[in-house]
Formats: C-alpha cells, sequence, structure tokens
C-alpha cells in the first residue's frame, strides 16, 4: 500500500501530469516538485520523460541537482521514465558535452537508441515476476547498453534492457504514463516498504 505517502513528481519540463495522475489513483499524495524546498517535502521522486539535456541543465538553475543528489544517496525511492532514465544513469552516451546524470542506477544508456520520434512505437514487454505482459510506449527511447552486477534487469526489447532496478530507484526506457497500465507505478510504490 502507498499509504498516502508523499511522492514527488519534478516538474521542471517534460510528461509531469500523467505521472500525477497514477499516483492518485493508487492512492498516493503526489506533490510537483520544482524547488529544493519542494523535494524535502516528499518521500520519493518521479522523474518523468521530456528532454533529458533540458531537464539537466533545469536541475542546475533550479537548485535541484544537489539536494536531488544527496537525497538519491540515501536511499529515497525514484522512478526514471525515458528522460528520466538518463537523468538517473551513471553514463550518458551520445548526450551533450554539458550533460550530466545523477548516477543513482549502475547503467550505461544510450540517448534515442531506438531512433527519433518517427522511430517511437509500442511492444508488450515480458517482465520479470510478471506472468501478464506490460504494454510499453517508446518515444525516442533510451536503452540500457551495460549494466552494473547491482542491477536487475527487469525487461528487454529485442535483448536491449529497458526497464531495471537497483534498490529502491526503478528505471524505464518507455513511458508507463501514457498507458492505463499501473503495475510499475505500483511496483515503485512499493519500494518504500522493503
Amino acid at each position: 500500500m502507498s499509504g498516502g505517502r508523499k511522492v514527488g513528481v519534478l516538474a521542471l519540463q517534460g510528461a509531469v501530469r500523467p505521472h500525477l495522475d497514477a499516483l492518485v489513483a493508487l492512492g498516493a499524495t503526489p506533490l510537483e516538485v520544482r524547488t529544493p524546498d519542494d523535494l524535502a517535502g516528499v518521500d520519493g521522486l518521479v522523474l518523468p520523460g521530456g528532454e533529458s539535456t533540458t531537464m539537466s541543465r533545469l536541475l542546475d538553475t533550479s537548485g535541484l541537482r544537489g539536494p536531488l543528489g544527496e537525497r538519491l544517496a540515501g536511499g529515497m525511492p525514484a522512478l526514471g521514465t525515458c528522460a528520466g532514465m538518463i537523468l538517473l544513469a551513471t553514463e550518458v552516451l551520445d548526450g551533450r558535452p554539458d550533460q550530466r546524470s545523477l548516477g543513482a542506477v549502475d547503467i550505461r544508456v544510450r540517448r534515442n537508441a531506438f531512433g527519433r520520434q518517427v522511430d517511437s512505437f509500442e511492444a508488450d514487454l515480458e517482465v520479470a515476476g510478471d506472468d501478464v505482459p506490460l504494454h510499453a510506449v517508446f518515444i525516442r527511447a533510451p536503452v540500457i547498453e551495460e549494466a552494473g552486477p547491482e542491477v536487475e534487469v527487469l525487461a528487454a526489447v529485442a535483448d536491449r534492457p529497458v526497464l531495471a532496478r537497483q534498490g529502491p530507484v526503478i528505471v524505464a526506457s518507455f513511458h508507463p504514463e501514457l498507458t492505463d497500465d499501473l503495475r510499475l507505478h505500483q511496483l515503485f510504490l512499493s519500494t518504500f516498504e522493503e
């Protein structure tokens, strides 16, 4: 149970509203996070899809990068989708030189690995530990090129990892907020109880 947990959604740029709606549907109390004070008031954080380079820059200008890095290092649960996954990675391939990630998950990700916007696609994923396929929407999606030993890969497309977790941090190449399937958000909320 989410138990009314205060769950933030990073609201600097990108697909914020659908994540807020998903969290409400699951009984959590979502809050938009734009400042360090906002971040201090939440128990976990969703980093949504968007444009990862822009989001990286906004982490700096908002003053969130330092506090967010500290919270993640302290074990705060997080869910990063698409650009959010890029922000949580340890290394970003094909990024701009000034793009920095938070290093919360020991993965090397490649931006736009499946191609540009016109190459967007949908797929039914076989997720470890779940018998029912998860329908996933991929838009300019990144992919995990390499994962460290502490990372559990939960799903892949054509043998390329697209869903993984390391402790209380879950990352997905796709956009779970664009379907009615709330299982990934539920999995994220379950990390609060672990």
